[in-house]
């Protein structure tokens, strides 16, 4: 199919078609972070739980997650503009749900639905970007704006909810995504076509049931084990989600086409590219959310002041993933992929003066440094992740890629945010389950409120701590064990995703 194609300069209705594609990329980016400055206000409108806050975080970045491959293939089958254009509706419809929940159940619920229709728009936006541009060239620079778009979304998400709380109530933050989805809805049959590919084998709905079970079943276990302390029924759910996800990783070995390839993660730059994908986004979302309640609810600052105190790691961040492709070309990729972990090792570390009393500075610096090794990770996994393995697999490769930024940023509010409330737990008063559920018990005593603070920043530190140890065995490990070039890299840094693998994956 590519060798039909002309190559030519694209047109305004090309870099049109660019621009409203990146609408949904950007919602479904921002969705996975804008909640993180929101949180006092929703726990002070709907008293969530403990464990019912961290699925409200989380349960959006599961469901995008695990339904990403499946939704590739289905938009192969039955096109993927067509399937855009109803995960956008079901997208908009969901955030409306959202917006107007009356309880934090129902808002858990149409987070999820707003998960599911996401990860019916990352797969299917990148394929009709490939149709979009036929030059090589300019489809490099549509995916590194599309790439960059998906980031930038993830940075300003709480920058923007922030704003947005200072002027309206919580479920603002969902509303401000119907005017960029029924532009969209307007805008898409005009300018983009239909796309389809075509694919061997069937969607397997097994493996597809047996990953998300697996995910939640295992993710409920430990958040309740942190949130409540340890019980028989969470220890049975969370050795039936093992079970579960290691029934998934078997089938997938025997499966002639499997939803996730596990053999390429023999070769180890893959799998470092892979995990690079998965765990700054983990450490990202993880401090973020924390650091949204900290800048809140310990050192006492209005909504608006901690979106600005969160703007310039968000500008660096965006900055650096824009840049990094060029500076990769210079020194290539392999110093990205050591260079990233150091980066944001040494930006977490410099949580560890933040306190009770001040710290706006070291959360500050914190954010600006480690900003700088979430830019350059964030822009170089797909690639790397590609070039590693054979041409015939680089689908796969991108697929697995993709997911690994999904899952990483679920998993870092399900697992280091559940470190953070075991440890809040343990350290503070025990009065409540989260610090705004203890600092809205009334008749507290000055010094319980301290020690709850207290707690609470151990805990910011806690999970700083840990995050900021696996960036830097995992920097350490790549420096020791990745080649100084590897089949598709070299000193000029990585090739560009092939067009071949977009169409195979449908993912990036």
């Amino acid at each position: 199919m590519n060798e039909q194609r002309v190559s030519h300069s694209p047109g305004p209705r090309q870099w049109l078609g660019l621009l409203v594609v990146t609408g949904p990329v950007l919602l479904v980016a921002m969705d996975g972070s804008v909640l993180f400055l929101a949180m006092p206000q929703v726990t002070q409108a709907l008293s969530p739980t403990a464990g019912q806050a961290l699925w409200i975080l989380d349960v959006y970045g599961f469901a995008v997650g695990s339904l990403l491959i499946a939704f590739g293939s289905i938009g192969d089958r039955y096109g993927r503009l067509k399937l855009l254009m109803a995960g956008a509706a079901v997208f908009g419809a969901a955030s409306a749900g959202a917006a107007f929940a009356p309880g934090p159940e129902l808002l858990i619920a149409f987070r999820a639905l707003m998960g599911v229709a996401g990860a019916t728009l990352l797969p299917s936006a990148l394929a009709v970007l490939g149709e979009l541009f036929t030059d090589p060239r300019r489809r490099a620079q549509a995916i590194g704006i599309f790439a960059a778009t998906f980031a930038a979304g993830f940075a300003i998400g709480p920058v923007i909810g922030g704003q947005l709380l200072s002027r309206f109530w919580w479920g603002s933050v969902f509303l401000i995504n119907l005017p960029v989805v029924l532009l969209f809805l307007a805008l898409a049959p005009i300018l983009l076509r239909e796309v389809r590919a075509t694919r061997s084998g069937r969607i397997d709905v097994l493996s597809v049931l047996l990953s998300a079970a697996g995910i939640l079943l295992t993710v409920y276990a430990i958040k309740h084990a942190a949130a409540q302390g340890p019980s028989a029924a969470p220890t049975a759910t969370g050795i039936a989600g093992i079970v579960t996800l290691g029934w998934f990783t078997r089938r997938q070995l025997r499966l002639e086409h499997p939803l996730i390839d596990f053999r390429l993660f023999r070769d180890r730059v893959f799998t470092i590219a892979v995990i690079t994908g998965l765990l700054p986004l983990a450490a990202w979302s993880a401090v973020a959310y924390l650091g949204g309640i900290y800048l809140q609810s310990v050192l006492g600052l209005p909504v608006l002041d901690a979106a600005l105190v969160a703007l310039p790691g968000a500008a660096v961040l965006t900055v650096t993933c824009i840049v990094t492709p060029a500076l990769v070309a210079r020194t290539g990729t392999r110093a990205a992929l050591i260079t990233c972990h150091f980066f944001i090792a040494a930006g977490l570390l410099l949580l560890l003066p933040t306190g009770v009393s001040g710290g706006i500075g070291w959360y500050l610096a914190s954010t600006v440094i480690a900003g700088i090794g979430y830019g350059i990770s964030f822009s170089v996994v797909a690639d790397t992740a590609v070039a590693a393995v054979p041409a015939e697999r680089a689908g796969s490769a991108a697929a697995i890629a993709e997911t690994s930024n999904e899952i990483g940023n679920a998993l870092g509010i399900a697992l280091l945010g559940s470190l953070a409330a075991l440890v809040f737990r343990l350290e503070g008063p025990d009065l409540a389950g989260t610090l705004d559920e203890t600092l809205r018990i009334p008749g507290l005593a000055p010094a319980v409120i301290g020690e709850a603070k207290a707690a609470f920043v151990t805990a910011l530190h806690a999970a700083a701590v840990i995050a900021g140890i696996l960036h830097a065995a995992l920097g350490a490990f790549a420096l020791r064990r990745i080649p100084r070039t590897f089949p598709g890299t070299g000193d000029a840094g990585t090739e560009p995703l092939a067009q071949d693998a977009v169409e195979e994956s449908g993912v990036r």
